[in-house]
């Protein structure tokens, strides 16, 4: 039976309705107002009763970024939304006839990869999305990682830098400062005011002054030496970052989603040769692949509709 997924993001909120194969059957979206909880939830619940009109609908899942209860009820923080242990799921279930779960937006990105993307020949799997910040998923044995208090995870917080870079999560060094979208602007800003490499990217830094994605994604795409050099930059840390959750997960598998895994084997290259250099018993230890993400946009409504028709059943 078909299921609802909503992918509540910063700037929009998505919403399909979802098939038992992954097919999407329909389609909503909505700006998100961020600064206004209820304004959010009105819109959620808007969504899923248009998008159940005329359909028999099993059960709805909302992917929300942030920390997420273990009971998938809660989300006890997320940066951009003014949610502090928000009772998410009460307050839809109070307004829609449906089962209601709640999981964070990067497990569900990764389920929908594992299950029906390029994760879906393994069963081991480890997913790192790469927007603005740095997201993660983590499917050991078939089942999607939580941890003891649901917050499991949360692999752009894996600290690779002692004493480095202030992180909004409180701590500093984290790989989302080294290997975000956020940090390759940094890195492209950077080598652009040194000069001496990528005439391109000086050029555009010096028109535009503070370079935006657009920009560098496009000088990438051009092959500009600097902005290549900051996306191999960033990729060396995302290696180091697989290497060491090499060493406590083994994954048979890395996937890269998020806007910067467009850049595809760009990206890729410098993730392996780091890899390959800071892996534990290098040598001995069997090699994962690494793949940038198929669902792309899709993949947060694809996963969180296939989790709540997997949690619903579970009942």
């Amino acid at each position: 039976m078909d299921a609802i997924g909503i992918d509540i993001g910063g700037t929009k909120i998505a919403g399909a309705v979802v098939s038992e194969d992954g097919a999407i059957l329909a389609e909503e979206r909505v700006a998100t107002e961020a600064g206004s909880s209820a304004a959010i939830i009105d819109a959620v619940v808007a969504m899923v009763e248009t998008l159940s009109q005329g359909r028999q609908i099993e059960a709805a899942g909302v992917a929300a970024p942030g920390f997420i209860d273990v009971d998938q009820s809660t989300v006890y923080y997320t940066p951009n939304i003014s949610w502090r242990n928000e009772p998410l799921r009460d307050h839809l279930r109070a307004r829609l006839p449906l089962d209601i779960t709640i999981d964070n937006d990067a497990n569900a990105a990764g389920w929908a990869e594992y299950r029906f993307g390029a994760g879906r020949t393994v069963s081991d799997m480890t997913m790192l999305t790469i927007g603005t910040g740095v997201g993660g998923a983590i499917v050991s044995r078939g089942s999607l990682f939580r941890g003891g208090f649901g917050a499991g995870a949360e692999l752009g917080h894996l600290r690779i830098v002692p004493d480095g870079l202030p992180c909004g999560c409180g701590a500093h060094g984290c790989i989302e400062q080294y290997g975000s979208g956020r940090a390759l602007l940094r890195m492209a800003n950077e080598i652009a005011d040194v000069g001496g490499i990528g005439l391109a990217l000086a050029d555009a830094r010096r028109e535009h002054g503070q370079l935006d994605g657009s920009i560098v994604g496009a000088l990438i795409a051009d092959g500009d030496p600097g902005a290549v050099h900051a996306l191999e930059q960033l990729g060396n840390w995302l290696g180091q970052a697989c290497a060491s959750l090499s060493a406590v997960l083994d994954p048979e598998l890395f996937v890269f989603g998020g806007g910067v895994a467009v850049a595809g084997e760009l990206l890729l290259a410098p993730v392996r040769e780091a890899y390959r250099q800071h892996v534990p018993a290098k040598g001995y230890h069997p090699e994962p692949n690494f793949v940038i993400a198929e669902l792309v946009n899709n993949a947060g409504v694809v996963g969180a509709a296939d989790l709540a028709r997997i949690h619903s059943r579970a009942r």
